[in-house]
């Protein structure tokens, strides 16, 4: 089976990362699309982040219906910090016969070559690559690693932007599903950054 996972924060989860997603499945031909939010990420050691049942729930809730979409609390088990390589290695392990990629935007890819370990990484999985509005992929990435590109409508929507706009009272209506909008809401989530 091909699955491709789609790490992130998710904090949160927005109609830009479904979009994206939806497109590397159609494009890449995946069988699945696993969400894959990431309990305490490298990058982000010194961020607060929503507690990650919080940011799974809306993820859960976000992909509701969609057969092909599923969501995995597997890096909540692992240990600390998540580092794309160790999922990877886990997910071998536990399902040999799959194939797997790893979905990223092209802001992602530019950053990819400080990742810990990209040469395994990009052993253990096909990079699916969506561009993402101002970053384009240099040539010299295209060359180093197994790349697929995906189109994708350049929607520029950022988790940041949401959590700024309900800590100022703003709408976030239509930049996150009708659910999600109305977890935050009656979780009270982002009324303080």
């Amino acid at each position: 089976m091909r699955i491709g996972i789609f790490g992130g924060t998710f904090d949160p989860v927005h109609l830009g990362h479904l979009i994206v997603a939806e497109q590397a499945r159609e494009q890449a031909r995946l069988e699945q699309v696993w969400f894959m939010p990431a309990a305490q990420p490298p990058h982000k050691l010194k961020r607060t982040l929503t507690p990650f049942d919080h940011r799974y729930e809306m993820l859960r809730l976000a992909v509701a219906g969609h057969d092909a979409f599923l969501v995995s609390d597997l890096e909540k088990h692992l240990p600390a910090p998540n580092f794309t390589v160790h999922t990877l290695q886990h997910l071998h392990r536990e399902r040999p016969n799959e194939q797997w990629y790893l979905l990223m935007g092209g802001d992602s890819l530019l950053e990819f070559p400080t990742w810990y370990q990209p040469q395994q990484i990009a052993a253990l999985a096909g990079l699916v690559v969506a561009a993402r509005p101002g970053y384009a992929v240099p040539d010299d990435l295209l060359g180093h690693f197994p790349i697929q590109l995906v189109r994708a409508p350049l929607i520029e929507i950022s988790s940041t932007d949401i959590r700024q706009r309900v800590q100022e009272g703003r709408s976030i209506r239509y930049l996150v599903p009708r659910a999600v909008e109305c977890y935050i809401a009656q979780h009270q989530l982002y009324r303080r950054i």
